[in-house]
């Protein structure tokens, strides 16, 4: 598993739709996945090259073009990256200019779509570098439902189940993936290496 952020302190935090705020917005809000022409506008004034590789703000702070780019798209899964990476670098939950912590981020994105697996994913890698296993498990658990026939989202899912150290689940992720034609290394290395490996039966 991903070693615990360091400077974070692992013990839960709070996040609710209470603390979390409405997802109701001036402009939006707009599902990254198939609404992105109505993005290009916010991505060109605040979520720009630069923001996102966390040069410099666009239109002021850094984290305000964030947050603005949150608040218009709660699933905006590049954005969302970045504020994780952006908090990391900080070793701060909620980074300056920002209306919500890291977490609340991810509790409106997977409010605002609850079928999103990539948002999840992201909440559950986030989870699990703060050691809060069970609920990152938890998360992956609900995005299988999710995954239907997408390949890829099933091999993503099996990744982050052996970081967490769910060496099954991620093996059944693993088979899920191979039996819909995407057969690609790193999993399977990574569960050979733990001794979790098996060949799917035919």
């Amino acid at each position: 598993m991903a070693a615990t952020i360091v400077g974070i302190a692992p013990a839960k935090a709070q996040s609710s739709p209470q603390l979390c705020g409405p997802l109701e917005n001036h402009y939006g809000p707009y599902d990254y996945r198939t609404e992105r022409d109505r993005l290009r506008i916010v991505e060109k004034f605040h979520f720009t090259p630069e923001v996102e590789a966390l040069v410099r703000g666009r239109s002021g702070w850094l984290g305000g073009d964030l947050n603005y780019t949150l608040r218009t798209s709660p699933n905006h899964h590049r954005a969302l990256l970045a504020t994780m990476r952006y908090a990391e670098r900080l070793k701060k939950l909620q980074p300056p200019e920002m209306e919500f912590t890291v977490e609340c981020y991810l509790e409106r994105a997977v409010r605002f779509k609850p079928d999103d697996t990539v948002s999840r994913a992201l909440f559950a890698q986030y989870l699990g570098k703060l050691g809060r296993t069970k609920e990152a498990v938890a998360h992956l658990d609900v995005s299988v439902g999710f995954a239907k026939d997408n390949p890829l989202s099933h091999y993503n899912l099996g990744l982050l189940y052996a970081e967490l150290g769910e060496f099954d689940k991620a093996l059944v992720q693993a088979h899920t993936a191979i039996k819909m034609g995407l057969d690609r290394p790193d999993l399977k290395e990574m569960l050979v290496k733990a001794g979790k490996w098996q060949e799917p039966t035919p």
